[in-house]
């Protein structure tokens, strides 16, 4: 690791926290109306307005700075990966696909073979033809 990418990871780290407590010490929407009827604008530092439109340009642009420290260090990472090859990993050799005759059967295929094996449908007896076990009746 390079000093000026050790740089960039601790800037990213330093960004990260003070993003975190930036937007911890920020004020809610609604907390602005209750500043406006005196409940502690005149204890604000940065003004009667209040410190609104400050923290968010700080958040905004310290937001910024940790998105490009990401990005640097996805590149840096990128540079410094190594193929599974390379490290000893063994990769499995490319398997070829299976002929159409030793292929294995479909679902559907599956599904027809026994409706081919009974295509003989068994005959259907109406009750004119079932007299003789029926009773008359009289």
């Amino acid at each position: 690791m390079g000093h000026f990418e050790t740089l960039i990871l601790v800037a990213h780290v330093v960004f990260a926290a003070a993003v975190i407590g930036l937007v911890l010490i920020q004020q809610g929407k609604g907390a602005d109306v209750g500043a406006s009827f005196g409940s502690g604008a005149s204890q604000t530092i940065f003004g009667a307005k209040g410190s609104g439109s400050f923290l968010t340009r700080m958040t905004t642009g310290l937001a910024i700075a940790f998105f490009v420290t990401s990005f640097a260090l996805a590149v840096f990472a990128k540079q410094h990966s190594k193929r599974a090859e390379d490290v000893g990993i063994p990769v499995p050799a490319a398997v070829e696909s299976p002929t159409q005759e030793s292929a294995p059967e479909t679902v559907q295929e599956k599904v027809a073979a026994p409706q081919e094996q009974n295509t003989a449908e068994p005959e259907a007896t109406s009750p004119a033809q079932d007299s003789d076990t029926q009773p008359e009746l009289e």
